[in-house]
């Protein structure tokens, strides 16, 4: 017989203190017991700071597979505790699967051993048993938390930008003067009328390291899974979230999620009243009026510059010269707030520039593109005859042309499943070599999920042009009700604007193109 065992320690078990709870003392008693059996160990595995609840466990979900591919018949544990805690684990695993897999289960010191008849009522109780152990320890442990953050004291992982832990007590956040700065620039900038995108530019530009890149600078072990790898760039995500924090102002709000069940991972928001807010635990970077400066501007602030609704030509304008998105800035002429677009390339690499400003103001730009749409609407609107309004012969060929290039994907997809099933049949025949099987059978696959992942991009274009088709088919109503408002918007622009392309400026002719794509 052939066994695999399995040991595991969890931070609570350390604070036991217990040498009989260690992991040298599990693999020398399983070790032990095995040899005494005769059985032959097939591989030793081991969890350290796990909790018998956690189903991520990377040892125990690798026996679990080798299990499952019949490696070995037993599997050998000091406890059914040490194996999981959880009674849906029991059931699943030592009732339910394992028996199905030929597995026998074998707890020493619970006597648990699936090979005795009349034994699963006693394994159930320990399971019910253990069960209730971890529920009154996530009950334990949430009450402690509970205290601890009404105490004032900081109980994260890591604390937010601007911050580092004290190192005579981790309960107390003290001001990390490097990245405070940044923080005090960031409110300045967006107080002086600096937009959370421009100010994310800004920071790239001058080669910031943004909060989870500084943190890993510094030797913390931090990740962000929502992150690109090896990306260490601001966001205007990442820089509204640094106005909206209140911790920059002294106070500490803990509290604001919370586990949905102790056997899971998953997170719940906790309404706002609820949350716990202690103030003046720690040195302020932000004063309070500041910080309520900015919270009364961001209630404020719009993509049009404070008029309370999204600009017209939100997210339409790029530069004419390489593509990017054109990003707002603002300055102060005669006491007068003045507005700006300008090349989003230019703004992110200002120190060595990969383009130029495109500079034109926002005011000016939406007066000509208004006094476009009016004349490419007079022209092309006849209330007699709204064909023009309706999808064209070349949206008609688009769609026409996706739909060959998803059948000509299918068919090549088809091909390389003939060509894996007789790769296998050489293979088996010992014509292919077992490495080179391995090769071309991974080309295959790796080729055949590219033509997956290109059907699926095609199905999902064919679907919008699908869709517009049938926005698009009757627009008569739609286009009157628009052409009624004063002035045009936003909706109209929609409908009929597709981008807006900025030249840089002629100096000499004193001229800037606007280039406007139309969707009709």
């Amino acid at each position: 017989m052939t066994c695999a065992t399995y040991c595991r320690l969890s931070k609570e078990d350390e604070e036991k203190v217990q040498e009989s709870e260690s992991i040298q003392n599990q693999k020398n008693m399983l070790i032990h017991y095995a040899m005494d059996k005769g059985w032959d160990i097939w591989g030793i595995y081991c969890d350290e700071d796990y909790s018998g609840a956690d189903r991520d466990r990377p040892a125990w979900s690798a026996m679990l597979k080798a299990a499952q591919a019949g490696k070995f018949q037993i599997v050998l544990c000091k406890t059914q505790s040490r194996f999981t805690r959880d009674l849906e684990m029991v059931e699943k695993y030592i009732h339910g699967l394992f028996p199905l897999w030929g597995i026998r289960f074998v707890a020493l010191l619970d006597n648990v051993d699936t090979d005795i008849k009349g034994n699963k009522k006693a394994r159930q109780i320990n399971g019910l048993i253990n069960e209730w152990y971890l529920e009154d320890l996530s009950e334990n442990i949430r009450a402690v938390f509970a205290e601890k953050r009404r105490a004032g004291k900081y109980i994260g992982s890591f604390p937010a930008y601007g911050y580092r832990k004290d190192p005579a007590d981790h309960n107390h956040l003290i001001v990390d003067g490097e990245a405070a700065e940044i923080v005090r620039q960031i409110y300045q900038m967006y107080l002086n009328g600096s937009g959370t995108q421009h100010i994310a530019y800004y920071l790239n530009g001058h080669g910031v390291l943004n909060p989870g890149k500084y943190k890993q600078s510094k030797g913390l072990n931090y990740a962000n899974a929502g992150e690109r790898k090896g990306q260490g760039l601001w966001s205007n995500v990442t820089v509204g979230r640094i106005l909206r924090n209140e911790v920059y102002t002294g106070t500490l709000v803990q509290g604001t999620k919370r586990k949905v069940s102790y056997k899971s991972k998953k997170l719940a928001d906790v309404p706002k009243e609820q949350w716990i807010r202690v103030p003046n635990t720690h040195e302020a970077i932000i004063d309070k009026e500041t910080f309520d400066a900015v919270q009364h501007r961001l209630e404020k602030r719009t993509h049009a510059g404070g008029l309370g609704e999204i600009h017209v030509l939100s997210g339409k304008v790029r530069c004419g010269d390489c593509g990017s998105t054109m990003i707002k800035t603002s300055s102060r002429y005669r006491g007068e707030r003045r507005y700006y677009l300008q090349c989003g390339l230019y703004a992110a690499t200002r120190k060595q520039p990969r383009c130029t400003r495109h500079s034109i103001r926002l005011g000016d730009l939406t007066d000509a593109v208004e006094e476009k749409l009016k004349s490419y609407i007079r022209q092309l609107y006849d209330p007699g005859d709204m064909r023009r309004f309706q999808l064209d012969d070349d949206t008609q060929r688009r769609a026409e042309g996706i739909k060959k290039d998803i059948l000509a994907a299918g068919q090549q997809a088809a091909k390389l499943t003939a060509a894996l099933r007789s790769l296998y049949i050489d293979k088996v025949d010992g014509t292919v070599s077992r490495a080179l099987f391995l090769e071309m059978n991974q080309g295959f696959l790796e080729e055949k999920n590219r033509l997956s992942r290109r059907v699926q991009m095609l199905e999902s274009k064919l679907e919008e042009l699908n869709a517009r088709e049938a926005g698009d088919r009757q627009p008569e109503a739609r286009v009157k009700e628009l052409l009624k408002m004063e002035p045009v918007g936003r909706a109209l622009y929609d409908l009929l604007v597709d981008t807006v392309e900025i030249s840089e400026k002629d100096v000499g002719a004193k001229t800037q193109q606007i280039k406007i794509h139309w969707r009709m």
